[in-house]
């Protein structure tokens, strides 16, 4: 998508990676996602997919039917939410495929109770247009407890 990624001390815990990654990248090309890509890049498809408006050429997500299962189904809450912020998004089955070039504006937010959902709009509404409320932002805590203090500290405004 045009991002530079360092990834540093990664490690094994319990069965995961965890690491810190620095992302360096300010013109997003945009890209698809499909088949087995899919499947490896399925927690990450909500955050990418909310900045997918900002990118140069869009953003497609396919074979991805699974996220209509998860806390909730994520294809349908993150369609309902850029619609919200003012983005032209086409749900698909099995994806969704995003133009970019838009601009967002803020807006009133639903998490749907779901932590990726609720961190991926945060991301999302750094760039938007005015403010945007996100309800049950809390959700967030299952992923990370801090996760509106270090995204508050590493954003720039």
């Amino acid at each position: 998508m045009g991002v530079g990624i360092t990834v540093a001390e990664l490690e094994d815990q319990h069965g995961e990676l965890v690491g810190s990654v620095e992302v360096d990248g300010r013109d997003l090309r945009g890209g698809m996602i499909a088949g087995a890509d899919t499947a490896a890049l399925i927690d990450e498809i909500p955050v990418l997919a909310a900045i997918a408006p900002y990118t140069a050429n869009g953003f497609e997500v396919r074979d991805a039917g699974e996220l209509r299962v998860k806390e909730s189904d994520r294809i349908a809450s993150i369609v309902t939410n850029l619609r919200a912020m003012g983005a032209e998004v086409d749900e698909l089955k099995d994806g969704l495929k995003i133009p970019g070039g838009q601009r967002l504006h803020g807006a009133e937010i639903d998490s749907f109770g779901d932590h990726r959902i609720a961190m991926a709009f945060a991301v999302a509404a750094l760039r938007a247009e005015g403010e945007t409320t996100i309800h049950n932002a809390n959700a967030a805590v299952v992923s990370l407890p801090g996760f509106f203090g270090a995204l508050e500290s590493l954003s720039q405004r």
